[in-house]
């Protein structure tokens, strides 16, 4: 049997996946291989996939994703229901396509439902219908960006929620979104077994900021990256067409930097990554201005990339939260410009200054192909968890493996990048910035 619990530095980490009960019923699958929950996967997380772990790595078993021999569900008779949450990212609508084919084509559900504008759905009073979701109905939607459901941000009524359940008699609820999405099916999963209802509750994490906890990378990811190395090019060609010309470029990344960084990696034209998990300094030696009239005097050109996040130390408490809860940030690239600007003209330092955001055409695009694949084994996985009776979990892909996570384990806390580890290191030597001081050493000493 697997180990399912570890306990070190006072962590625990449970993997334990709940279930409805027996699955009893033989699969409808033919002709293929069954998993089982005794053969899971070994990992030894080590710091830098988790920071929590300071000395040695944790040795965990995951359950293995897959189609099981016996189900839970009378399966010609399981109506699912599908809802996306949250802001767009690329790869939505594949995971919804697979989710419907892999429950027509491999179980034949009765139906499938998909729930209009995010958990708004499933509350009377905003009057959002009920779209029956058919493969043939489905079939082409993987070319095309967003999400056919629509989505929405914010909590709603959890009991509300499980009303709407009980009145479409779901018994499998698929919820594809970010964190604060699996915070709110682990509610509804509370409130389903406070009522001893049989619903299978699955998540399809979903985040373009790569910010899930114990998840390596999330769907749309890659596509996201493709296209912000896209916008970086631009950014260096406007620069370099001008003399002391700056491109400066603002990706998502509210608490975590990993597109900023991933896209820099990936094009070696970023001379400053500008990241929410490293605070740095703006004025005197050492500090960003400084290295930047430094590159500018030498290189004639530059380029920043700062994820959305970046530089809150320096900004006013803005002391307001969107609809989601989140914090609003205050706009580093607004305050960026302004005090380039003042810098350089205090110096008498010629310059030009292209400002590129693209991020709401980066999360409205279709995914790249990787990233339609990795969506499609999700769907699956997520149909495949379903049928069996596993609830209050996500399906996610570890180190090449797909494997279940308790939901309870992903939304403890945000994934943020570490500053410490080698990944980091490398985006150091691509850029050059490793004179860029951090701001807490320099003034908090």
């Amino acid at each position: 049997m697997p180990k399912k619990r570890a306990r070190y530095n006072d962590l625990t980490i449970s993997t334990v996946i709940p279930t409805l009960g027996s699955a009893k019923i033989p699969s409808p699958l033919a002709a293929c291989k069954f998993e089982t929950d005794e053969r899971g996967v070994d990992f030894y997380l080590d710091n830098e996939l988790h920071e929590e772990i300071t000395d040695e790595p944790i040795p965990l078993c995951f359950e293995k994703a897959g189609p099981r021999e016996h189900v839970f569900f009378d399966t010609p008779k399981a109506k699912c229901a599908i809802v996306t949450c949250g802001g767009l990212c690329p790869g939505i609508n594949e995971v919804i396509r697979s989710i419907v084919m892999a429950a027509f084509h491999n179980y034949h559900v009765s139906s499938v439902l998909g729930i209009k504008y995010g958990l708004e759905g499933f509350i009377p009073k905003y009057g959002h219908e009920v779209v029956e979701l058919t493969p043939q109905m489905i079939s082409h939607i993987h070319l095309l960006g967003g999400t056919i459901l629509g989505s929405s941000r914010g909590p709603q009524p959890t009991e509300e929620i499980v009303d709407a359940l009980e009145r479409l008699n779901i018994s499998c609820l698929f919820m594809i979104g970010g964190d604060g999405t699996m915070k709110a099916a682990s509610a509804i999963v509370d409130e389903v077994t406070k009522r001893k209802l049989k619903i299978s509750v699955i998540g399809v994490p979903k985040t373009i900021d790569n910010d899930i906890d114990f998840i390596p990378q999330t769907f749309g990811f890659e596509t996201a990256v493709d296209k912000a190395t896209e916008a970086i090019q631009c950014a260096h060609t406007e620069a370099q067409g001008s003399m002391n010309g700056i491109g400066l470029v603002k990706l998502m990344g509210r608490e975590s930097g990993f597109i900023a960084a991933h896209a820099s990696l990936s094009l070696k034209e970023v001379n400053f990554v500008l990241i929410p998990e490293k605070d740095f300094a703006l004025y005197g030696e050492g500090g960003l201005l400084d290295n930047l009239e430094k590159r500018l005097l030498s290189r004639r050109h530059a380029v920043i990339v700062v994820a959305e996040g970046a530089g809150q130390h320096l900004l006013s408490d803005t002391n307001l939260t969107d609809a989601s809860g989140n914090k609003v940030l205050g706009d580093i690239m607004g305050f960026l410009k302004e005090e380039i600007h003042a810098y350089m003209s205090e110096r008498g330092i010629p310059y030009a200054m292209k400002l590129i955001d693209p991020s709401y055409i980066i999360r409205s695009v279709p995914a790249n192909a990787n990233d339609r694949v990795y969506c499609g084994f999700l769907g699956q996985n997520a149909v495949h968890a379903a049928m069996a009776g596993k609830t209050a979990m996500v399906v996610s892909k570890l180190m090449d493996r797909f494997v279940h996570l308790p939901l309870r384990l992903v939304t403890r806390k945000r994934r943020r990048l570490n500053t410490q580890s080698d990944y980091w290191r490398a985006v150091m030597e691509s850029t050059g910035q490793s004179t860029l001081i951090d701001f807490e050493k320099h003034y908090c000493k």
